[in-house]
């Protein structure tokens, strides 16, 4: 007779197949199909050493396609903002063309590597092919734990280091310049302030005038804003705590912002329709101003003061760097671009910090040596008082 839990081996005619069977559960079995009755031995003994360890698999076979479309859909969505949610989208779109087909029980780390390996050179980006190495890995993660596979085998998989492109910030100099160029320009405010303010895009383009306290002279960044295919316009809060933030204006700026809302009333008389949004930097109807649209004004505008063809986003690592060449405390840079912590402000532009030790070398080498040279002056003063005497 049996024990609990031993399990058993038996032979199928119709089959033509040996059966390993163990008891997972009250009324629940499992399985498992071999060729010889040696094999359904040796797969019903490591079955019931999984089972006690409790990495067993007890979930249903899946292909992994299948997994991951209804993991996306149904299990993680609700957690995802929609612009994250269309990326995840996009990856999972990659998984099933490429490994849709394996069953997720059986997926491998070699199938999983050689996989990514094939999306960089099909010419994928770097970092295009680490975040799908993320969501395949958070995706196995819950199978793990609804018992569908024994173990994540994206944890023992190496996702490629990620190249950057690296970013051409603009000196203070081709600032001064692109400034001096665009004005009169419908987008001079908003650029000045992106190379002044180090704001992103979304959080220019999402800026109400309720945002900005003229008495103190500093704006709340709240909201941020883009466009997605088929979703359009979707607005949201800034991703972490530190992303809400206060910025002080310096007094040019103010002037600006309240000429250009000036500008922008007499704008929405002479307009057939306007959508109030209360936006600061809106379309010519009131309504959000697209990102794309303005790229291309913002590229043509550089073309045109002679300025290298940047994308927006430099304009941000351009506030930051100019501010560190101007010896701005790094916390104090942190906090005006919202960094979460102080490290990624570190790690984004710390090959400036070298160049700025020779700064620290002069200033000590000029104190030190005035203190030198007046000591030099008291015992010159006393060698001729003493030969006075």
């Amino acid at each position: 007779m049996r024990s609990h839990n031993e399990g058993t081996v038996y032979y199928d005619p119709k089959r033509d197949r040996w059966i390993a069977q163990i008891s997972i559960g009250p009324g629940k079995r499992k399985k498992i199909y071999c060729k010889s009755k040696q094999e359904a031995v040796k797969e019903r003994n490591k079955a019931l050493r999984a089972l006690e360890q409790g990495t067993l698999v007890t979930g249903p076979q899946k292909k992994l396609g299948e997994y991951l479309v209804d993991w996306l859909e149904n299990v993680h969505k609700s957690k995802l903002r929609i612009g994250t949610y269309v990326n995840y989208k996009k990856h999972v779109n990659y998984l099933v063309e490429g490994l849709g087909n394996v069953w997720l029980q059986k997926l491998t780390p070699e199938q999983v590597q050689a996989f990514l390996q094939k999306k960089l050179d099909e010419g994928l980006s770097s970092k295009t092919v680490h975040e799908i190495h993320g969501v395949l890995r958070v995706a196995l993660k819950k199978a793990v734990r609804w018992g569908m596979v024994p173990r994540n085998v994206c944890d023992v998989v190496d996702p490629p280091r990620i190249v950057s492109r690296e970013a051409v910030p603009l000196s203070l100099e081709q600032a001064r310049l692109l400034v001096e160029h665009v004005q009169g320009h419908r987008l001079e405010v908003l650029l000045t302030m992106a190379v002044v303010t180090g704001m992103r895009r979304g959080e220019l383009l999402a800026l109400r005038w309720s945002d900005i306290d003229f008495d103190r002279g500093r704006l709340l960044v709240s909201h941020s804003v883009d466009y997605i295919a088929k979703h359009g316009y979707v607005e949201g809060k800034p991703k972490t705590k530190a992303g809400k933030r206060l910025i002080s204006l310096p007094a040019f700026l103010l002037e600006m912002l309240k000429h250009h809302q000036t500008q922008q009333l007499e704008v929405r008389k002479a307009a057939q329709q306007w959508e109030d949004r209360d936006l600061v930097f809106p379309n010519l109807c009131g309504g959000y101003l697209h990102p794309n649209h303005m790229g291309e004004k913002f590229r043509m505008l550089l073309k045109e003061a002679g300025l290298p063809d940047i994308h927006f986003h430099d304009l941000r690592h351009s506030a930051a760097t100019i501010l560190l060449c101007m010896g701005v405390n790094i916390k104090v840079i942190q906090e005006l671009l919202g960094h979460s912590d102080i490290s990624v402000t570190l790690r984004t532009y710390s090959h400036l910090l070298p160049s700025m030790q020779q700064e620290v070398v002069d200033t000590w080498d000029g104190v030190f040596q005035k203190e030198k040279s007046s000591e030099e002056e008291d015992d010159e003063g006393g060698g001729l008082v003493a030969a006075a005497h």
